[in-house]
């Protein structure tokens, strides 16, 4: 009893306690106000470019220009805002209908371009996103098919003041009988608003679009519902595009200069405050901080005081011999918060160290920046300096490395933005099959990444090594046959003894690409393994479709007449297990530039030189074949199966492009011959004197559309321990391979 009367006791207290500290901490708070107000005192919020007591830290008063965009209050920047964006609460779902999407299962994606109108003027920039959309696998003609409508009207450049600028916008859209008030529509911008203070009015009422635009304020950015897009110039290239500057592991991972800046300074309006005081930090020594004056018609009527020296100072460095040679790129705001300063930086593998407060970095949603980018702020610019000289160098290389990825992923390209644009919005509409942050964030990236094959990080072969996965011990091998089985004693009869034997050969799957039809079960020869034979539906990309039949991670890709010992499929095999991202095999062939026709050639004589493993003899992941299927376009497939030819070099291509690395050629007992056929059988491809010259064809074919040449040489090759060597017959473990 006595305790419980304690129990009570305490409780008491404890509240009386409570009470006692919140409404005493309320009096003196309240005290505290009071006091502060009586004696004239304010407390202030983060410093502004036009507070004196900042200034003297920072710069002279009368070096700073008023801002007309910084006259609005938070408030007033919202109502605007809402006066031009009347759905700016949009989110996918309150202002997407997800029905049209998913009429279709997983194929369901499908983008209407609406047709341009007679006398529509069209800027290049705005002819290559429309290009590229309408050269993607989501394209459809048909807008009863489509679940995203994209502009036939060029909406880029919203500055009234621009000739690039397109009237009557609003009232054109308002009349499009599909418009629905812009559900499901996409709407891109890279320039809006005009002088003076550059605010976000596109002059037009998107309505319930969504907006892929450049320059976004994180203030009017839709979360999960808008896109932000990089601001690119109308020279960015429409495909492949220039790679990355950076060479692997570069040592020491620092530069000549430390930090640096080349551009515009503005002597009036909005974003002057930012580029006027970027000579403060400017040594002329590892830190690089120049500006110009000389742009526009009338600059002379505003120069002050700086503007002849400055122009001086910045006519003594070159702009690409700074980048070339730089750790730290500064990308200050312009006239609008994105800048071509970043797109320029990540590509030279320079850090950029972001100064445009507020700004919705591109595909925010997906990438994560800080792994890439320095983000400073406008307000701190002293603080810069120190802040990169902190940067350890194992941290500089690893911010370097991830420029790269990100520029050849995401950026090198007018292609590559679109399309990370509809992979985004593809993702949340179909959100259970998406991809998480790891694969839109390691190599090879998310455009790569198929989430319909899978969205488990192990499936995926460019993966293993980061996660610590071991390849599978076993094998499916997939032979081709174009040829009628007329005699036991054909080459594929040998062929199947001699995979089957295999320790690691899981079944045997024929595609028969016949004329005529297969034969019964009891021809083909008893073997240890499942054999099925598979429809190959005469067309030579059936070879790549994603069987289901195949359940093993690698595959052996075969041709009926290839000649091989089970010990070579053996250690092929093991060797794959080691680069289970790349094609692993025997026949090699080669590409070459032929100055003279100023095209890509194709050579099959035997060098020290490869680039191409032919698919008649190698092992490779089954996930290939999924993105041979559905990530090449329609195109490239119809060419394979009109000549019956090149498929395997398609199929190195793609690899190539997936890990930017070469295929690996293993030893082999004897050349890979490309033997006669057996009389009375069909006639094999290379007998035709077009083989050659077609294969040639489409060699340029395929590096016209990836937009620059993926494959890559190598002089590689991998044999076994004791191949040749003049040592005891008993040490050996594959002992057939020097037999010849």
């Amino acid at each position: 009893m006595q305790a419980r009367k304690k129990y009570v006791l305490l409780g008491l207290c404890a509240c009386c306690w409570l009470v006692l500290f919140y409404w005493g901490g309320g009096v003196q708070l309240r005290l505290l106000r009071l006091l502060t107000r009586q004696r004239g005192e304010v407390v202030r919020p983060w410093p502004n470019w036009t507070d004196r007591a900042f200034l003297p830290r920072y710069a002279h008063l009368d070096e700073l220009q008023t801002d007309p965009g910084t006259s609005e209050s938070p408030r007033q920047r919202r109502q605007a805002w809402s006066a031009i964006y009347k759905d700016s609460r949009c989110r996918m779902e309150t202002c997407f209908d997800f029905s049209r999407c998913r009429r279709r299962g997983r194929d369901g994606f499908r983008v209407y371009i609406y047709p341009s109108e007679k006398n529509d003027h069209v800027s290049e920039s705005y002819r290559k996103i429309l290009q590229s959309i309408a050269e993607s696998r989501y394209y459809t003609s048909d807008p009863r098919e489509a679940c995203l409508f994209v502009l036939g009207i060029d909406t880029l450049d919203r500055d009234q003041l621009s000739g690039q600028f397109v009237p009557n916008v609003n009232e054109r859209i308002r009349g499009y009988p599909l418009w629905n008030d812009g559900r499901n529509h996409l709407i891109f911008n890279l320039y809006s608003g005009t002088w003076p203070n550059y605010t976000e009015d596109l002059g037009l009422n998107i309505g319930q679009a969504i907006l892929a635009k450049a320059s976004l304020n994180t203030e009017h950015f839709r979360p999960g519902f808008d896109v932000s897009i990089p601001l690119f110039s109308k020279d960015h290239p429409q495909k492949g595009g220039e790679r990355g500057w950076l060479v692997r592991n570069t040592i020491p991972p620092r530069r000549k200069y430390l930090l640096m800046f080349k551009g515009k300074r503005y002597l009036t309006g909005i974003g002057s405050d930012t580029r006027n005081a970027l000579h403060h930090i400017h040594n002329g020594k590892d830190i690089v901080s120049l500006t110009t004056c000389r742009h526009g018609k009338d600059w002379e009527k505003h120069k002050d005081a700086r503007c002849d020296h400055d122009n001086l100072e910045y006519e003594r460095f070159d702009y690409q011999e700074l980048l070339h040679n730089s750790t730290f790129c500064l990308v200050p705001r312009g006239r609008r918060l994105g800048s071509f300063r970043f797109l320029e930086s990540l590509q030279a593998a320079c850090i950029p160290v972001l100064l445009s407060n507020g700004w919705e970095l591109p595909f925010s949603d997906v990438i994560q920046w800080n792994q890439a980018v320095i983000e400073g702020d406008e307000r701190l610019l002293l603080q810069v300096p120190s802040t990169v000289r902190a940067v350890g160098n194992e941290r500089v290389l690893a911010l370097r490395q991830r420029t790269q990825m990100l520029w050849d992923a995401y950026f090198s390209s007018v292609d590559k933005i679109v399309l990370t644009t509809l992979e985004i919005i593809k993702d949340r509409v179909f959100s259970h099959i998406s991809r998480n942050k790891y694969m839109w964030n390691s190599q090879p990236g998310g455009l790569l990444v198929l989430p319909e094959f899978s969205t488990h990080l192990a499936h995926f072969p460019f993966y293993y090594l980061g996660l610590g996965v071991i390849p599978g011990q076993e094998f499916t091998a997939v032979i081709q046959a174009v040829s009628p089985l007329v005699s036991q004693s054909q080459p594929i009869m040998k062929l199947l003894q001699v995979v089957s034997k295999s320790k690691y050969c899981s079944q045997i799957i024929i595609l028969w690409n016949s004329e005529k039809p297969p034969p019964n079960r009891s021809k083909w020869p008893p073997m240890p393994v499942p054999l099925t034979v598979t429809d190959g539906r005469r067309k030579t990309t059936s070879r790549f479709l994603p069987h289901v039949a195949i359940e093993t991670e690698a595959v052996l890709s075969l041709d009926e007449d290839t000649v091989l010992l089970t010990s070579e499929v053996n250690f092929a095999f093991l060797v794959w297990r080691s680069f289970p991202e790349r094609i692993v095999g025997y026949p090699p062939r080669s590409h070459f530039w032929d100055p003279l026709k100023r095209a890509w050639g194709y050579t099959s004589k035997w060098t020290n030189d490869y680039s191409i493993v032919l698919t008649g003899a190698a092992f490779y992941h089954r996930y290939y074949h999924y993105l041979f299927t559905h990530y090449l376009p329609q195109s490239l497939r119809t060419l394979v199966d009109r000549t019956s030819n090149c498929e395997d070099i398609l199929m190195n291509f793609l690899v190539s492009a997936v890990t930017h690395l070469p295929p690996i050629k293993v030893a082999q007992r004897k050349q890979y011959k490309e033997l006669p056929s057996p009389q009375g059988t069909k006639s094999v491809p290379w007998a035709n004197p077009e083989h050659f010259n077609q294969r040639q064809e489409c060699v340029n074919a395929f590096a016209n559309w990836f937009g620059y040449m993926p494959l890559v040489h190598s002089q590689f090759r991998l044999d076994p321990v004791l191949f040749k060597d003049q040592v005891s017959v008993l040490r050996k473990k594959y002992k057939d391979l020097e037999r010849a």
